[in-house]
């Protein structure tokens, strides 16, 4: 079984670089405290580390 992470919005993009509006974006957050659930990837890990600043990190077993 694969491990995945819980990402969850918990600062907004708002007043922040256009790219880490993207990047919030892409990961499938929409509003604020809203959580995805994505599999434990590079590109995710390189989008969450972008994003740091604004999202919480859960891994799932």
């Amino acid at each position: 079984m694969e491990k995945k992470l819980r990402i969850t919005l918990n600062k907004s993009p708002i007043g922040y670089a256009q790219n880490q509006k993207d990047t919030i974006t892409a990961l499938g957050l929409r509003k604020l405290y809203s959580s995805v659930e994505k599999p434990d990837t590079p590109a995710i890990r390189g989008m969450v580390a972008k994003v740091s600043h604004l999202v919480r990190v859960e891994e799932i077993a």
